[in-house]
């Protein structure tokens, strides 16, 4: 038997997705709005959401400043908003941090007995919410397909250690996808994004728990990134672009979030807490060496060839790093940090955390401690891992 839940109450997609927003329901009629900083702004798409709020009769009032890898600092901030507020509806508009931060936000609202971010992280389960409030997400970027995941990142304020935190009650009740809202998106934010959902979606093709539901969510995820994303990248108001990477993110968001993710993860997120490296963007350069690494599994090596075909390679890992040079992403993670020494002081504790992030656990094949230092190494300074035929 293999359950899956696809998304919430509602997926809205299309243009005009926002319009949704007029039949929300809701006993104290109260809507507090997450975002992040002044881009959102920019994209003329608040005001919108204002006028529909208004017109379907609710209050509203917003928390701001959720940065990139949102910490557990501003997410005690947002509760206490919350708190304040009281809102039956949490609507969460940006990309994957702002809509992670909502949703860790919605947890110590709804329990404020909670106080640390040790009370909400394995193997502590996620309690029953919406006995206060349901969220409604809305995204700005095509990247995390936070909108439709049981899960969310949460960096540790005094560590700097990410913490993903996982349960079904955490899939948002309403997820809107409004193309036009990310169409102002800077480019290196485009390609960065963008690879993150397809590292979810080919990460999920091999996962341990991968099936054949979830495989088709993923393949046409990963199909339509190769296709649509250098796109996106050079033409930023291409709509047609635009909505189709946001429902591949939303394709990958659901496949990953019912199979789990590998490696790629595991590492970026050691990575992006000791170094500060953006999400999507570590996952971009980390890829095709973890691809690389994964084909000394039989199964593994033969989805990747056979979705290599599908793009027109031979070779998976060198068809990815094709496309990250399309997008002006490095080849390696030197370019980025730039801290030889430090980073290879820090490549057992790299190793050490990324063998116990809990994405590990589903890649096709468990690293060993030595080995994702092995690994972690060659991403730093580039140099290939295995052979791929």
């Amino acid at each position: 038997m293999l359950p899956m839940k696809l998304a919430g109450e509602y997926l809205v997609f299309g243009e005009n997705s926002l319009e949704y927003l007029t039949q929300l329901q809701g006993s104290q009629k109260r809507a507090l709005i997450v975002i992040g900083g002044e881009s959102i702004k920019k994209t003329g798409y608040l005001p919108k959401i204002e006028a529909y709020l208004k017109e379907a009769n609710f209050s509203f009032d917003y928390f701001t400043g959720v940065e990139p890898d949102p910490s557990f600092y501003t997410v005690q901030k947002g509760a206490q908003k919350l708190l304040a507020f009281q809102p039956d509806w949490i609507i969460a508009v940006g990309g994957g941090s702002v809509m992670d931060a909502a949703k860790a936000m919605w947890i110590f609202y709804e329990y404020p007995e909670y106080k640390t971010l040790a009370d909400i992280c394995p193997p502590n389960q996620i309690p029953p919410l919406r006995k206060k409030a349901k969220m409604c997400c809305i995204p700005t970027t095509s990247g995390s397909g936070s909108e439709v995941t049981r899960s969310f990142v949460i960096t540790d304020t005094e560590t700097h250690i990410k913490h993903g935190i996982r349960g079904m009650d955490l899939i948002p009740d309403i997820a809107i996808l409004e193309p036009g809202i990310t169409a102002s998106v800077p480019p290196a934010f485009t390609a960065a994004t963008g690879m993150d959902v397809l590292t979810h979606a080919l990460e999920a093709l091999v996962s341990s728990r991968a099936h054949i539901v979830a495989d088709a969510l993923a393949e046409k995820a990963a199909l339509d990134v190769f296709e649509y994303l250098p796109q996106a990248y050079r033409e930023g108001s291409n709509l047609e672009a635009r909505e189709k990477l946001l429902l591949a993110s939303c394709f990958a968001g659901m496949a990953f979030t019912n199979v789990s993710l590998g490696i790629v993860h595991s590492i970026a997120h050691a990575v992006g807490g000791k170094f500060g490296v953006p999400h999507g963007l570590a996952n971009a350069i980390i890829l095709p060496f973890v691809i690389e690494f994964n084909s000394q599994d039989i199964k593994a090596k033969s989805i990747y060839k056979s979705f290599a075909a599908k793009v027109g390679a031979e070779n998976l890992a060198d068809a990815v790093r094709v496309l990250n040079e399309k997008l002006d992403i490095p080849r390696n993670l030197k370019p980025v940090i730039h801290q030889d020494d430090y980073f290879t002081a820090a490549i057992p504790e790299l190793a050490e955390l990324a063998s116990k992030d809990g994405c590990t656990k589903t890649n096709p094949l468990i690293p060993t401690v030595e080995e994702f230092k092995e690994i972690i190494e060659q991403i730093y300074f580039g140099v290939k891992v295995g052979s791929q035929s």
